[in-house]
């Protein structure tokens, strides 16, 4: 029986091994070049690439106490502007931030919002991210998703970006970089 098992695994191997080499040989895609990461070296860090800033104007805003996920904030994106070396747009309405206030003071947001581009495509920005109150209103970490159809923009979809902004008064303001 021993001897069986030992043959079934030997012709397993030889079999099903021309297979895992071919699988292991596959080079990386070409736009996406593998960063690999020696053993010996820490960890990898981050490159970023500036794609621009975000002004946005909020207006009014929907309180909701006490519900069973906390305190919801709900305010009204009502106009702004991307400005960035490759992308300049408005942002469109409806848009909107839905924040939840944490039992640690600070807050979680959920940012949905439509960019018209200067030449007309529509990208659909998410994003989430934390805020925390200062004495100037707030700063600001996010972590924004772009999504279009329109083939001038389609490097968009393919990247996670970053943002670092503040909002005072009724104005947020965040620079937005890609992660590389």
């Amino acid at each position: 029986m021993r001897f069986a098992t030992a043959l079934l695994a030997a012709i397993g191997l030889t079999v099903s091994s021309p297979f895992a080499f071919a699988q292991s040989a596959t080079p990386a895609p070409a736009a996406a070049p593998a960063r690999a990461q020696s053993t010996t070296e820490g960890p990898l860090s981050p490159a970023f690439e500036y794609l621009g800033t975000l002004r946005a104007e909020t207006g009014t805003r929907t309180v909701i106490e006490n519900g069973p996920q906390g305190t919801r904030t709900i305010v009204q994106v009502v106009g702004g502007r991307f400005e960035g070396p490759r992308l300049k747009a408005t942002v469109q309405t409806p848009a909107g931030d839905w924040i939840t206030n944490r039992a640690d003071g600070s807050y979680r947001l959920d940012v949905r919002l439509t960019l018209k581009t200067d030449d007309g495509a529509l990208i659909l920005v998410t994003y989430n991210g934390i805020g925390q109150t200062t004495n100037a209103g707030a700063s600001l970490r996010v972590a924004p998703l772009f999504e279009t159809g329109d083939s001038r923009y389609v490097w968009l979809t393919r990247l996670q970006a970053v943002g670092v902004g503040e909002r005072v008064g009724t104005t947020v303001k965040y620079d937005i970089y890609a992660l590389k």
